[in-house]
């Protein structure tokens, strides 16, 4: 049965195995590539009575970027991008929680890439909750937020021949977030 988000507050973990962070980017400036990161670890407290006393952090390993073609995930490892070896995590860590209805927050935060940090602003759902069969009390957030690339310093590129370039600046990321209440 779900509860309202105001109800549920505690300390929570996320649960990697049901929880994805993925990136969409537009590419040759005809399609979208669309990938994850499957190493990463976030916990938050969410505090019913007040929202805005809500805090969260997330740690995503660059080097477990997966876009399902390995030649251009290492590529994305490399100092053209996300420079994995020598920053190995990305990082997201709120300043601010805003309830903007019964189901939609707005969450502010640190998001550092490389050695950049950036302000930015993600609307998240509440998409309910629930107990699993082993007993452990889950709540669902989805969100996503567009940033430059160019922000963080990631600026590798190549001029198409007719014009544009291969990739894209803006990137989506995207957070479908199964979280699991401690204690």
């Amino acid at each position: 049965m779900t509860v309202p988000l105001a109800e549920l507050t505690g300390d929570y973990v996320l649960d990697p195995t049901h929880t994805r962070i993925g990136f969409v980017a537009r590419h040759a400036m005809v399609t979208k590539v669309r990938g994850a990161f499957h190493e990463f670890e976030g916990t938050a407290h969410l505090d019913g009575a007040d929202p805005a006393g809500s805090t969260g952090q997330v740690v995503i390993k660059a080097g477990s970027i997966d876009t399902g073609v390995e030649q251009r995930d290492q590529h994305l490892r490399t100092n053209d991008f996300l420079d994995a070896p020598n920053f190995p995590d990305i990082t997201f860590r709120t300043t601010g929680v805003e309830q903007k209805s019964d189901t939609e927050y707005r969450v502010t935060g640190d998001l550092t890439i490389k050695d950049t940090t950036k302000p930015v602003t993600i609307d998240f759902e509440y998409t309910g909750n629930a107990v699993d069969p082993y007993g452990n009390l889950r709540v669902g957030l989805e969100g996503s937020v567009t940033v430059s690339r160019k922000e963080f310093g990631i600026t590798w590129n190549a001029a198409l021949e007719g014009g544009g370039v291969l990739v894209g600046d803006k990137v989506v990321l995207e957070f479908d977030v199964s979280a699991i209440k401690q204690g």
